[in-house]
């Protein structure tokens, strides 16, 4: 559906919208009419307009500075970063809505959950395998690294504001939500989201600022989801009888397979819990049973790419598409596919 929307920043430059391509809690994406990959983030209704606009203002400055340089580097680029602030061009000034103006993320990506799903992997990332799904999942905790060692926290990560493509790089968007600096003010994150906040912060009072150990336990859980092909870990019924709430309740309850096998009832077409190697299954149960010790983004980038080292993968020889650890000796997706779900369904003609 097309909108007739115009934007205008406040040197003045103006932006037709074509269609809203998108939607948050907070804001709104719409394509923007320009030669150029980009789309604008309106938000109509922040908690505080002045704070909002400062905050993205800042962001705009801090995409010319050093440490924000080096992350924006490279091709694609990895973060929708703000371009320039923008407000809706007609009405009244209490009438106008805020926003900015970034990069087009479709341009060189999927969205993050087409490779968390089965059918979406076949139609949008079809050459993906289980070895897509483990560099996707060191570039995103490389990328968070990077982020928490410039003082980012990102404070809401999870599948929505992230994008990858076909050889598992990452991209991610909604900056405007992040917690960050700029000189001595401080701009806190707000954002959660129900199964990807970490348990201390479940319940915490409204405005409790995250810090990088939340965005690690978020980290450890979309890991999680990649290289179980989407199972999210906290996800099932509880094994003694009770109700299923939400992914909440089974964090704050520990209500987890990798954790204890015997807290929640699966269906039996989940890929198998044995199918990680070692050293990964370890850092899934650090991260959700011991929170002080839980793995930082640094640890998982580190243990990612060992797992990605030569000789780590063995290929399936009854379907090439069934990559899996060389800890394994028999194929995991194979066992699964007999319990009436392939993940990784079909043959690949080439090497993946």
């Amino acid at each position: 559906m097309t909108v007739g929307l115009t934007v205008v920043s406040g040197g003045g430059h103006t932006w037709r919208l074509t269609e809203q391509i998108g939607s948050g809690s907070e804001g709104f994406v719409y394509g923007v009419d320009d030669a150029r990959p980009l789309v604008a983030k309106l938000v109509p209704d922040p908690p505080g307009p002045e704070a909002y606009r400062r905050r993205v203002a800042r962001l705009v400055r801090q995409r010319r500075e050093p440490r924000t340089v080096g992350l924006l580097s490279g091709t694609p680029v990895r973060l929708a970063w703000p371009l320039v602030s923008v407000r809706t061009a007609d009405g009244t000034d209490a009438d106008r809505v805020d926003g900015y103006v970034m990069t087009d993320m479709r341009h060189a990506y999927q969205p993050f959950s087409h490779l968390l799903s089965t059918s979406a992997r076949r139609t949008f990332l079809s050459r993906a395998t289980w070895a897509t799904a483990l560099r996707a999942a060191l570039a995103l905790a490389r990328l968070l690294d990077e982020l928490h060692a410039e003082g980012y926290v990102v404070g809401d990560l999870k599948p929505d504001n992230l994008w990858v493509d076909e050889t598992g790089r990452v991209g991610m968007a909604d900056i405007d939500s992040w917690q960050f600096t700029d000189g001595r003010e401080v701009f806190p994150g707000r954002m959660r989201t129900p199964g990807y906040t970490a348990p201390e912060r479940i319940g915490a009072p409204a405005g409790t600022p995250p810090d990088s150990a939340s965005d690690d336990f978020a980290l450890a859980v979309l890991v999680h989801q990649l290289l179980m092909a989407g199972l999210h870990p906290f996800a099932g019924h509880p094994a003694d009888g009770g109700d299923y709430v939400s992914y909440d309740d089974n964090v704050l309850h520990g209500r987890c397979r990798i954790v204890d096998r015997t807290s929640v009832l699966l269906p039996r077409s989940v890929p198998p819990a044995d199918l990680l190697p070692r050293r990964l299954a370890e850092l899934f149960r650090t991260a959700f049973a011991y929170p002080r010790r839980r793995a930082t983004a640094a640890e998982w980038a580190r243990a990612l790419a060992a797992e990605l080292a030569p000789g780590r993968l063995k290929v399936c020889a009854v379907n090439a598409r069934h990559l899996h650890t060389v800890e394994r000796p028999w194929c995991p997706w194979c066992d699964q596919a007999e319990r009436g779900t392939d993940s990784y369904p079909g043959q690949l003609q080439e090497e993946a």
